[in-house]
């Protein structure tokens, strides 16, 4: 998939994450969109990585789909519990 590809799915990714946690986040939407497409980045690579799943050059690929997803929530999840409670 080429980068542009890969952006789409993160906003996409970010989207379906926001959905599954839902709630009020500490950066807003901007930062939200941003941790998905980061996600997207970061839940390929570690499927490639330590699944040994290659992520495919398919964009429809329902594994690609579920790794940039994984990613977005572990980020989204991480950057709720790091920066959370420091915006009241």
């Amino acid at each position: 998939m080429s980068f542009v590809a890969w952006i789409v799915l993160g906003l996409v990714a970010g989207a379906l994450a926001k959905l599954l946690l839902p709630g009020k986040d500490p950066g807003g939407l901007v930062v939200t969109t941003l941790i998905g497409i980061a996600g997207s980045f970061v839940g390929g690579w570690i499927s490639s990585r330590f699944l040994h799943r290659e992520v495919t050059a398919h964009f429809f690929d329902l594994a690609t789909w579920a790794s940039a997803i994984g990613g977005a929530l572990v980020l989204l999840i991480a950057y709720r519990l790091i920066f959370g409670n420091s915006r009241r």
